[in-house]
Parts: structure tokens; C-alpha cells; sequence
């Protein structure tokens, strides 16, 4: 019954193991107890949603007016996308409209709408490693091929390998800032340098390849850090995102697409992604949620208790020896493995399971010989868990 496809996917042993560690991690915890397992495996924040985002869930409950359940357009309520064009404007120093925007189910979604959108049989989409593991299933389900090409050593783009791997089947590139899993912040000089080879390369061979920007994590910064805005360096550009991160309301999956204004096709890029937002099966975003961020989607949200994680968690990695990149936003460390296990993530995150650590390897993110640790976790799971890194170092 089951496609043989789709068979070899699932009973990989790469497949989906960051859930499979999160739910061994609730199993554990029930038989050893919360405060004996340091479960760093899933980025599910755990910040409350802020009160503004509250309040508006409240207000839309207690609305019963006549068809407010019902249908919309499929690209979403109007007031919503003019909300999310508002949001994005001030995020990109570009000027968007209500027309630029189409609502979708969380930024997964949006991504399988884009890819659906743009992606022929055999296209080519480059993605810096590591990245986000569920890329490489997005682009397959629409027949393309995601090309990973490695980051430099402290995970800033190396745009001049990504050039080489651009040719005439290259639909897109795709990055995502604040990066999951390193916590990377794309410089502008960085932003600049691939718009500028990729307009050299569409120049060259009639074909424009697409700058999709995954931006979940745009809000989640430390040190002051800024995101470097797109638009305005490459217009054939196009912005994913959610709140799923920023408002930690990741279960109720809603999120947007916005397209760069000046980008080619523009209109019609909209129409496609709204259609396939349909044919996908989505239909539309959820009705509730979608009134709900509009009302609250500039809530202002404290994630300094993200900032003393990462910090408390990093100085436990400095004394257990343990080497990292500091991370400039998200909130993942991305370590990378003891000399002795000879890049071997997979077993490594075995190991650190007898100690009751859980965490994923870097393999699945593109990017072997490292792990990741989400510190979306109480402080007091890090604090705890000095123990047991210590011991698993040694």
C-alpha cells in the first residue's frame, strides 16, 4: 500500500530523528523523572505567548457573528495580509502591499508552496550546510534536488562555492537567518556578495534563480544583533516565516509568504503560491489564527531568558571542553563532536543518551561530526545537566 518511495524514507535511520529523541525524551522522563533527563533535542520554545497575543485569542473567541468560521480568499483575510505587509515592510526597508502577501499553514507550509510553485522535474535548489533537516523533503516532494554546499568554518556563507554550483537548473537558493541549527546571523556583506553572484549568473543564462529567505528566527537575536533585510539587494527574492518562533505558538501552525515587490512575475508568483496553497490541500491559513496575528503580530516579546540559556549553557560546554561557534540568534548550539569519535555525531548522540543528554546529530542537518542542543528548555534543565556533559566529555 505504501509507496515504495515513501517507504525507504520512513524506515531510514535518519528519518525524523529529531522527533524520535523527543519522544524517547517523554518516556525517559516518566520512568527517571523530569529533573534526570536533559532533553535538548526539539526547538519547541517554551516561553509563554505573550499577553498581547492572549488578549486577541480572547476577542476573537468571543466573536459570533455570522459566518466569522467561514471561508475566506484562499490567499488569506485582507486585513491580515495588509498586517503581515506592514510587518515585513519594516523588516525588509521595502514598501509591501496586501497583494504581496499570501497566508499559509506556519512557514513549512509556506516553503512547500513556494517549491511547488517554482520547482520543474530535475530543478536545483542550493542550500548552505547545515540547515534544517525537513528541507530535503520539501524539495523532493516536487521532484528537485536540493544541492547542500558547506558553509565556511564559523558558518558565514561561502558565496564563492555557492557559485559554482549554480547552472541553468538552479530555481532557487535558499538560506535561513538566524540559521537552524548553528544560530548564525548572515552578515549584509554576506547577503550582498550572493545577490550580486546570482544576478551575475541570471544575467548570464536567462535564468534568475529565486533567493528564498526562511526567517522564523528573525525577531530571536542577542548582542544586539539585526538581520539584514534582502529586498532591497536582489529583487527576485522571496520571504517564509511564522510566528511560531517569536509568539511560541508553534502548534497552531500559521505563517505567511511575501514577495519582494520588484521581483519578475510578482502578481502572478502570488497566484501560484495561492494555488498550490490549495492544492496542497491547505486550502487556506486557519481562519482564527490569522485574525489573532494580525491583531498581535508586533507584540513585544523578552527573549533575554533565551540570552542567559544560551550563556549558562555555553559556559557548562567551556568546562566540560566541549567546542562551538557562539550563536548570534535562535536558540541551538551546534557543537561540534569529541576528536575521539572521529565524527561519528550519530554514535556520539548515542553515547550522550547513557547520561541521559538528548540531542540530535549533525548529519541530518548537513553537516557531520557536530551536534545540536536546543536551549528552549528551563534553566533549570541546564543548570542540571553540568553533571552529566562533564561526565560524558571525559
Amino acid at each position: 500500500m505504501i509507496a515504495p518511495k515513501i517507504k525507504e524514507t520512513i524506515n531510514s535511520k535518519g528519518a525524523s530523528v529529531i522527533r524520535k529523541m523527543f519522544e524517547e525524551g517523554i518516556l525517559l522522563k516518566k520512568k527517571y523523572g523530569d529533573d534526570n533527563v536533559f532533553d535538548f533535542s526539539l526547538g519547541n520554545p517554551d516561553l509563554d505567548p505573550p499577553k498581547e497575543v492572549v488578549d486577541a485569542i480572547l476577542e476573537v473567541a468571543k466573536d459570533t457573528t455570522h459566518g466569522c468560521h467561514g471561508y475566506m480568499p484562499n490567499a488569506g483575510y485582507p486585513e491580515t495580509r495588509l498586517a503581515m505587509a506592514e510587518k515585513v515592510s519594516g523588516e525588509q526597508t521595502v514598501k509591501l502591499e496586501e497583494k504581496n502577501i499570501v497566508m499559509t499553514v506556519g512557514a513549512a507550509s509556506a516553503l512547500n508552496c513556494v517549491f511547488k510553485s517554482i520547482l520543474s522535474l530535475g530543478d536545483e535548489v542550493i542550500v548552505p550546510a547545515p540547515f534544517f533537516a525537513e528541507y530535503r523533503h520539501y524539495v523532493a516532494n516536487f521532484g528537485g534536488k536540493l544541492i547542500e554546499v558547506p558553509s565556511k568554518s564559523d558558518f558565514s556563507l561561502d558565496v564563492p562555492a555557492i557559485e559554482k554550483m549554480l547552472s541553468l537548473k538552479t530555481a532557487a537558493v535558499l538560506i535561513n537567518t538566524p540559521n537552524n541549527p548553528t544560530g548564525k546571523i548572515y552578515s549584509e556583506s554576506d547577503i550582498e556578495e550572493l545577490a550580486a553572484a546570482l544576478k551575475k549568473h541570471g544575467n548570464s543564462c536567462g535564468r534568475m534563480p529565486c533567493l528564498i529567505c526562511d526567517e522564523p528566527y528573525r525577531a530571536i537575536v542577542y548582542d544586539g544583533a539585526k538581520v539584514p533585510p534582502v529586498f532591497p539587494k536582489y529583487e527576485n527574492a522571496v520571504v517564509v516565516s511564522s510566528f511560531a518562533k517569536d509568539l511560541s505558538i508553534p502548534g497552531e501552525r500559521i505563517g505567511y509568504i511575501a514577495v519582494n515587490p520588484k521581483c519578475e512575475d510578482s502578481d502572478e508568483f502570488i497566484s501560484a503560491c495561492t494555488f498550490c496553497l490549495r492544492t496542497l490541500g491547505c486550502v487556506n491559513a486557519p481562519a482564527f489564527f490569522q485574525k489573532v496575528v494580525a491583531k498581535s503580530w508586533n507584540a513585544k516579546v523578552d527573549y533575554s531568558s533565551y540570552a542567559r540559556r544560551r550563556d549558562l549553557l555555553m559556559a557548562i560546554l567551556d568546562k566540560a571542553g566541549f567546542e562551538y561557534c557562539r550563536p548570534q540568534g535562535a536558540f541551538y548550539l551546534f557543537v561540534k563532536v569529541p576528536s575521539r569519535w572521529n565524527d561519528d555525531d550519530s554514535a556520539f548522540c548515542d553515547y550522550l543518551k547513557k547520561f541521559f543528554i538528548l540531542s540530535a546529530p549533525g548529519n541530518g542537518f548537513g553537516k557531520k561530526g557536530y551536534f545540536r542542543l536546543a536551549y528552549c528548555v528551563s534553566e533549570k534543565t541546564i543548570v542540571n545537566s553540568e553533571k552529566a556533559f562533564i561526565a560524558a566529555a571525559k
